[in-house]
């Protein structure tokens, strides 16, 4: 992704911020939900986003006390599942767990938006903090370090192929904006869920891809990929072998992700509230949280809302001519 913004504190928010509205306030008791809930996912099985979701899933339903009925509608970068959410009504039955990619990175890119992000959803709460890697596969590609990995893509301008999740995802623009910085060349290969692309990095259909620590491990470890680097700040303690960009030799290059769930334009306050004090419920299990911080993807408990609204604006406003900045195309 571009490189130009440090990495904010994201995971706490000070006290006063946790003051959020009383459960179901202006509802009567039990008003809200009186049915299934359904949680689109925009992206196909075995990414983050969909890993994320099932953690959370069967705990929320818990604490809501109807069932949490997960959907996965890929597409687009997560703005094809996005877009469904967009569309339904502000009923409280419906909610995404969507991502920075369609609401910041995808509005940067050429193809027209079917939805607008600030618009058209209503933001109700993050849920995890996303940091990126990049690996490359070890099938056919003679290279250990980042910049063994750009010598050999200058070499042979074209011919190396990155993978992702769709067109506008946080991986799509984060191995993107690699090529772009180094000043190789390199062709993008959209597939419909990061279980698709990791199998390909695994079998050397393409050479190099960008995602969570925790997704890439077993890969790194077993030896049929390699993280070259982690755009974090800090090593992860996942992989602590992997240097940091700025250790690889790219000490502008920054990547990140953020979860957040999001309803229907219109949603009623007392549902939005209810469903934030849910997840921030949800969020703050020691269990939970614990399995995040194990994945390298902690935990955003402490937001209100509106804090969460707020963000969601600066990030559009933000990523949007950054990327478009770019030029990135498919």
């Amino acid at each position: 992704m571009p490189p130009i913004l440090p990495r904010r504190t994201l995971l706490a928010a000070p006290a006063a911020l946790l003051a959020a509205p009383a459960l179901g306030q202006g509802t009567a008791p039990g008003a809200w939900p009186q049915r299934p809930i359904r949680i689109v996912v925009p992206f196909g099985g075995g990414g983050g986003s969909d890993v994320t979701t099932r953690i959370i899933a069967p705990r929320l339903q818990d604490v809501l006390g109807q069932p949490v009925v997960i959907e996965n509608r890929a597409g687009a970068g997560g703005v094809v599942g996005t877009d469904y959410v967009a569309k339904q009504p502000p009923n409280g039955e419906v909610f995404a767990l969507s991502t920075l990619s369609p609401i910041g990175l995808a509005p940067g890119l050429p193809a027209p938006m079917p939805f607008d992000p600030i618009r058209d959803l209503t933001p109700v709460a993050p849920t995890v903090f996303v940091p990126i890697g990049l690996a490359i596969t070890q099938r056919g590609v003679n290279a250990r370090t980042a910049q063994e990995f750009v010598a050999l893509m200058k070499a042979r301008p074209g011919f190396y192929q990155y993978g992702s999740s769709g067109v506008g995802s946080s991986g799509h623009i984060a191995a993107a904006t690699f090529a772009i910085r180094t000043g190789a060349e390199a062709i993008h290969v959209p597939y419909r869920g990061g279980g698709q692309v990791f199998t390909a990095l695994q079998s050397g259909e393409i050479h190099y891809c960008c995602d969570i620590a925790s997704l890439l491990k077993p890969f790194h470890d077993a030896g049929t990929a390699r993280i070259v680097f982690m755009a974090t700040d800090d090593r992860s303690s996942l992989v602590p072998d992997v240097p940091t960009a700025r250790e690889a030799g790219m000490p502008d290059y920054k990547a990140y992700s953020w979860y957040g769930i999001f309803g229907p334009a219109g949603l009623p306050r007392p549902i939005v509230d209810r469903m934030a004090q849910a997840l921030e419920t949800v969020l703050s299990d020691p269990t939970i949280k614990r399995r995040f911080e194990e994945m390298g993807t902690p935990a955003m408990t402490g937001w209100t809302p509106d804090r969460f609204a707020a963000y969601v604006r600066e990030e559009n406003a933000t990523w949007a001519p950054l990327v478009r900045s770019l030029n990135i195309r498919e």
